[in-house]
């Protein structure tokens, strides 16, 4: 018996195009005093990435699938198939790496192997909605000399940012003086500008601050007035926005405010012609807002939650959905009477009814990604796996 794990060494989230290490630590458990018939064999050892894309059979209308191989493995087979007994498609893979081959552990030894591989740039993001699925895994597979392929696989969480596959090396980087007492790699540096080059991306987008007024109207009159100061974001952020009704000729009763994700099927790829898009619902803010002249909300961007992106296959979107209540009456603001205090009490009632309008407004946003580390604090995705051969 052997116990294999994996860890990943920086977390569970990376941007493409960013290197992934993993760490495989292979165990024989028995004692150390056992006899030298019980060490272990392993044939080989080989890891591989790949994305699983899954997709709703109501929704996505999808070729038939050109993969033909079984699921059932043979016993003296030895190929390497990392996404074998998977749902779905298996859409990006890397070149499978061979970790060792004739591995012998006595018992109580162990032995650990580093895999190392740059995430493709041109894949998906990963994303859960509710009618595609792309999921990433790094899968291990081993193998005992007449026995079948175990695998062990590891998922992790890939965030892609549109502009570092384009980045190159500005030329004053090769001249620039190094620093003697400093002993860095190059594969070091190039990893550590594309992280910067990735910092520097997102804040030159989402640091720009623009004041952005909107008349909010309907077929009455005008209702308020609606201010936000940006419409790029990342994942992580919160987007606020205020609102002045101090200017409007209808008042406005209630407002809910919706942070929302509109996943649509390119029409190619849809079930039926003319479905409906998908949404879903991130955070809200709801607010009884009458007779009230400015008030503001905030509503935080999930850092679970994945960017806005583009394939053959979906699109996914980011917006803010408004919908108001307002009065078809304009009301008279209550105010207290005038002079000095009154020893007689006074109770102020509200209307029992009010006839009233409902409409709806949505306004596109942009959601970028953010820090890979920042998402790895508060991912679910634990990063390790094991198996007992």
């Amino acid at each position: 018996m052997i116990e294999v794990s994996a860890a990943l060494l920086r977390g569970a989230v990376f941007l493409a195009g960013e290197p992934l290490e993993c760490l495989v630590t292979l165990r024989n458990p028995l004692p150390p005093d056992a006899t030298s018939a019980s060490s272990e064999m392993l044939a080989w050892a080989s890891a591989q990435i790949h994305c699983q894309f899954h997709a709703s059979e109501s929704r996505v209308a999808l070729p038939p699938s050109e993969d033909s191989r079984h699921d059932v493995q043979a016993e003296n087979e030895t190929v390497f198939v990392p996404n074998r007994g998977e749902r779905g498609h298996c859409i990006l893979s890397t070149p499978p790496k061979i970790l060792f081959c004739d591995l012998r552990l006595d018992p109580g030894e162990s032995k650990t192997y580093s895999y190392c591989e740059t995430l493709p740039v041109d894949g998906p993001p990963s994303f859960r909605g509710q009618a595609v699925k792309y999921v990433y895994k790094l899968t291990i597979g081993c193998q005992r000399v007449n026995s079948p392929i175990k695998l062990l696989r590891v998922p992790f969480r890939v965030l892609v940012l549109h502009g570092l596959k384009d980045y190159q090396c500005p030329q004053d980087e090769a001249v620039a003086p190094s620093n003697p007492f400093l002993e860095e790699e190059e594969g070091a540096k190039k990893d550590s500008r594309l992280a910067d080059l990735a910092t520097e991306l997102l804040m030159a987008a989402t640091s720009r601050r623009s004041l952005h007024l909107y008349n909010i109207s309907n077929s009455r009159g005008k209702v308020g007035t609606f201010c936000i100061f940006k419409a790029v974001y990342k994942i992580g952020e919160d987007i606020v926005g205020t609102f002045n009704f101090s200017e409007g000729d209808i008042p406005c009763l209630q407002y809910l405010v919706s942070l929302q994700t509109e996943e649509r099927i390119q029409e190619a790829f849809q079930h039926r012609r003319g479905q409906p898009v998908s949404y879903s619902t991130h955070a809200r803010h709801q607010e009884s807002c009458l007779h009230t002249s400015r008030t503001s909300f905030s509503l935080p961007i999930p850092l679970s939650s994945a960017p806005g992106f583009s394939t053959n296959i979906v699109s996914l979107k980011w917006r803010l959905h408004f919908e108001f209540v307002t009065s078809r009456e304009a009301s008279q603001r209550q105010v207290p009477p005038e002079g000095p205090p009154s020893e007689e009490a006074s109770r102020w009632l509200g209307v029992e009814q009010m006839d009233v309008d409902t409409f709806s407004w949505d306004l596109p946003i942009k959601v970028l990604p953010t820090n890979p580390l920042l998402a790895s604090s508060v991912s679910q995705v634990p990063g390790a796996n094991s198996l007992t051969i």
